[in-house]
């Protein structure tokens, strides 16, 4: 049996058993609670599990080993270290706040202290940079097809969308977190397979180490210019900041079954993501000496894979990277599906029902992955498409989300100016001196506007008290992620 057919085999069977579990969960996706934050009722675990892998996609295992191939460390700067960041940021400054509003999205505590026309433009943000994320994901799915079996890559993109897209529609975050659960023992398994058999193959780290350029582990700009500088802390802002304020984080955080396990599940999940994030970095650098000249840097896994394992083996990775391709891309869907019911349908129908709300969720799960589905076909292009996808994000959203939890004077003013100033400053930049991070410029045009003008209009736009899901004014003392993480402390619910 050829390396291809075992492939295909494996990958079919992977398939169906992602489809199994997207069934079987959707015995427990009946409200929309349940389809969007799983009842809130997940265990550290699978809590911690559906982060890293919802993390772990395509970008990392694609992108970042293709960018340390090419530049090194400075060339994943944004993923994996960026990445980890914003996981490590989230326990510490947003999970414990998020389970205890009982919320069942970010962008309601956007509605609730700046009102709809914020939150609208949010969710608008939030979509954008959703789609082009899963499109980047299925470019990597289709490269993973192409570069082990000869399949066209559009065929790849279509396929693992297909699949993607069924079982996220059947059981929502159940079977989203479930199915990570699996995916990332299976990442695990075949990242740790394939870098070991490397290692072993090339004859050591030593004998690659001194055959390294002399930057390859430098992890500060090569030039000490501000324009230089700027770039780089950009890359560091683009997740660590961005991917804060998005569903794909802060749901996690809402469907824990504790303060307890929200906060931990994002402390073992940075350090998690960290350290097998490194390992295909690790693999792109070795790759660099050992297969210099790759046409597509951003192929080097699998063809490492196919240079240095046994068909079977092969079999198993292409398994690992499909996981973490589909575990990044369902997380995506979802969040979609999830503010597009709760967010924006009310926009539409006043108080819709909780079925209704579930059926829009539902729906909007193949729209938006067939629209993925466009861009995937349109770029073609992983880790460019990954870090574009959160421009809009960076310049826009991230200042009025971080001050509405964490400034008291944040108002509707000060939000709406911010999201315009900021994303005003990125265009500008963008045609004025392109050179330069023009979604870090906006960042700061964004906060400075927040400042000022919600200062300058308290009086006559007063800041609204943030409450949770019943309406009840919330604690906003002691919600820093200061809770016990290996003993058991007192779990709010």
């Amino acid at each position: 049996m050829t390396t291809e057919t075992t492939i295909f085999i494996g990958v079919a069977i992977y398939m169906i058993l992602m489809l199994a579990v997207g069934v079987r969960a959707s015995k427990k996706a009946t409200t929309s609670t349940e389809f969007i934050v799983a009842g809130r009722k997940l265990p550290m675990f699978i809590c911690t599990a559906t982060i890293i892998a919802t993390w772990f996609g395509g970008g990392t295992m694609m992108g970042a080993s293709g960018a340390a191939y090419d530049d090194g460390l400075l060339g994943v700067i944004a993923d994996p270290f960026g990445a980890a960041l914003a996981l490590f940021i989230v326990g510490m400054f947003f999970a414990r706040l998020f389970r205890r509003l009982g919320l069942l999205t970010y962008i309601d505590l956007v509605d609730q202290r700046y009102g709809k026309t914020a939150a609208t433009l949010m969710t608008l943000t939030a979509l954008v940079s959703n789609i082009g994320w899963v499109g980047a994901m299925l470019v990597a799915f289709g490269l993973v097809f192409e570069s082990l079996t000869g399949t066209p890559l559009e065929i790849g993109i279509i396929t693992g969308a297909t699949v993607i897209i069924l079982y996220t529609m059947i059981g929502g975050m159940w079977a989203v977190a479930l199915t990570d659960a699996y995916q990332m023992v299976i990442i695990m398994v075949g990242l740790v397979i394939l870098f070991v058999v490397v290692l072993i193959d090339v004859g050591g780290w030593s004998a690659i180490s001194s055959q390294l350029p002399e930057n390859t582990f430098r992890m500060l700009p090569l030039h000490h210019d501000w324009e230089h500088w700027l770039n780089y802390f950009r890359l560091w802002f683009i997740f660590g900041l961005t991917d804060v304020a998005g569903q794909n984080l802060i749901g996690r955080a809402m469907a824990a079954r504790s303060e307890r396990v929200a906060q931990n599940s994002f402390y073992l999940a940075s350090s998690g993501y960290l350290l097998f994030g490194m390992i295909p970095v690790l693999i792109g650098i070795i790759a660099s000496v050992t297969m210099p000249g790759l046409s597509s840097s951003e192929a080097v896994v699998p063809a490492m894979a196919i240079e240095h394992l046994h068909p079977i083996g092969v079999a198993v990775f292409v398994g690992a990277i499909l996981a973490a391709i589909m575990s990044s891309c369902d997380s995506a869907l979802l969040a979609c599906a999830s503010i597009t019911g709760r967010n924006l349908l009310p926009l539409i129908l006043h108080e819709p029902s909780d079925k209704r709300t579930l059926l829009v969720a539902r729906i909007a799960i193949p729209v938006y992955g067939i629209t993925a589905i466009l861009v995937a076909l349109k770029s073609q292009v992983v880790f460019d498409v990954m870090i574009d996808a959160n421009i809009v994000g960076l310049c826009a959203g991230v200042v009025p989300f971080f001050l509405a939890v964490w400034w008291k004077k944040a108002n509707r003013s000060g939000a709406l100016a911010a999201m315009f100033a900021g994303f005003g400053a990125w265009l500008i930049s963008r045609s004025v001196a392109p050179e330069l991070p023009g979604d870090l410029i906006g960042l700061g045009v964004s906060l400075v506007t927040m400042l000022v003008v919600s200062s300058l209009t308290q009086k006559f736009d007063p800041p609204r008290q943030v409450v949770d899901v019943d309406g009840n004014p919330v604690e906003l003392t002691n919600r820093l992620g200061t809770l016990p993480i290996l003993k058991k402390g007192s779990d709010r619910i």
